[in-house]
């Protein structure tokens, strides 16, 4: 019987948020954008919601930790991660990325990203 994965993401939210290890990043504040996506086995075909990843999470999630400043955007993304396998154990493979809008050094760069990935080892752990 073969297993069927399911995906649920929310891609490409945007927030003004303060994270930054110098100082000054704290007081001026950057642009972000977070991608959160979650892997878990189907269920049978149901309209229930518990059965599913519900993306309204995902954002409440996303929204609560960018409102809290961090140093370092590794914390910020283990604190979704943390929230988001708390809320749904079930999922065998997360991964959330946030991307620093024109980061404060010099030269032209779009953006820099940090990503975490999880993936539930052979243990369920």
């Amino acid at each position: 019987m073969p297993t069927y994965l399911q995906k649920v993401a929310l891609r490409g939210v945007e927030s003004f948020a303060f994270h930054g290890y110098y100082p000054e990043e704290q007081l001026t504040g950057n642009h972000f954008v977070t991608d959160v996506e979650a892997l878990f086995e189907a269920p049978a075909a149901t309209d229930d919601i518990e059965q599913t990843v519900n993306y309204e999470v995902i954002n409440m999630l996303i929204q609560k930790e960018m409102s809290s400043v961090q140093k370092l955007l590794e914390t910020v993304i283990r604190n979704i991660l943390d929230g988001l396998l708390a809320a749904y154990p079930f999922i065998v493979e997360a991964a959330v990325s946030i991307r620093k809008k024109h980061p404060p050094m010099p030269g032209q760069i779009d953006h820099s990203l940090v990503e975490i990935r999880y993936i539930r080892d052979a243990h369920g752990v």
